[in-house]
């Protein structure tokens, strides 16, 4: 198959670039086209694929057909769709949304359990722990205290949303530290899964939480790389405990409100917001 390379702001230099589709799965062959360019570096981030006649033309297939595979690459992260007379579909950087997008949906579905998806943040969590601990910086770790300070403040508010936001931002900063794309990558999509997980648990107490903060970055800064990881793991274990109390007592709570809205067609309005509770 013949290829021409892409201009990066040009869309109508290619030519007969991709083969007409014999596939029953017509959009899946062509969403496989185009990423083939991507690995052999014909398209590259900035490029504009022909317009829609064009790559109809080329594939041999319907436009609605061809906007099928385009809307898939863009649920993946791969393009970006843009209206208008400047529009069209761009080759984007790629990011970990559809990653997160997909552990989400397999959590949804039941594939991932609460104690599954728990246990996987334990464990991906030493690994992040050891290698920020080896590349840490006193600016990195300066960061950390800053976030610390911003958790206090939230938990001094009152609000608790912010404090559990701030509190995953911890967990980001430490696998940014590692300087590795693919484990910020996994570990912003299992954040992304937790965060959703925990919403559904509600307010509740992590007082431990902060100390064991400190005490971590204590152990960070003076370089004990096991007794950091020790200090981490403890502390997750404890919340694991206690998100998976609280998710039981969750639960009926849930169901009950499904069957509201099912037989009356409206959410329930909610009450006032409930204090902190503590896991049974």
């Amino acid at each position: 198959m013949a290829t021409i390379e892409l201009p990066r702001t040009t869309p109508d230099a290619t030519l007969h670039v991709f083969r007409p589709i014999r596939s029953q799965r017509a959009f899946e062959e062509i969403a496989s086209q185009i990423r083939a360019q991507l690995s052999e570096g014909k398209l590259v981030v900035g490029n504009r694929l022909p317009s829609e006649r064009a790559l109809s033309e080329q594939f041999g297939v319907s436009r609605n057909t061809l906007r099928e595979a385009l809307r898939s690459l863009e649920h993946a992260g791969l393009i970006r769709l843009q209206k208008g007379a400047s529009g069209g579909a761009f080759i984007t950087e790629a990011n970990g949304d559809a990653i997160a997008t997909g552990l989400l949906d397999m959590y949804h579905s039941g594939t991932i359990s609460p104690t599954q998806l728990t246990e996987a943040r334990i464990w991906l969590e030493s690994v992040v722990v050891r290698e920020a601990c080896q590349r840490a910086t006193a600016e990195k770790i300066d960061q950390l205290r800053e976030n610390v300070r911003q958790a206090e403040n939230a938990n001094a508010r009152g609000d608790l949303n912010e404090r559990a936001e701030v509190n995953l931002e911890f967990h980001r900063i430490l696998a940014r530290m590692t300087g590795n794309p693919v484990v910020v990558i996994v570990m912003d999509s299992v954040l992304a899964v937790l965060r959703h997980f925990v919403q559904t648990i509600g307010p509740y107490e992590n007082s431990f939480v902060l100390p064991s903060r400190k005490r971590f970055i204590k152990l960070m800064e003076s370089r004990d790389v096991d007794g950091a990881i020790a200090e981490m793991e403890s502390s997750l274990k404890r919340l694991q405990r206690s998100y998976l109390s609280l998710a039981k007592e969750a639960a009926p709570v849930a169901a009950a409100k499904l069957v509201q809205v099912s037989a009356t067609g409206s959410v329930p309005t909610r009450a006032r917001a409930a204090s902190p509770r503590k896991p049974s």
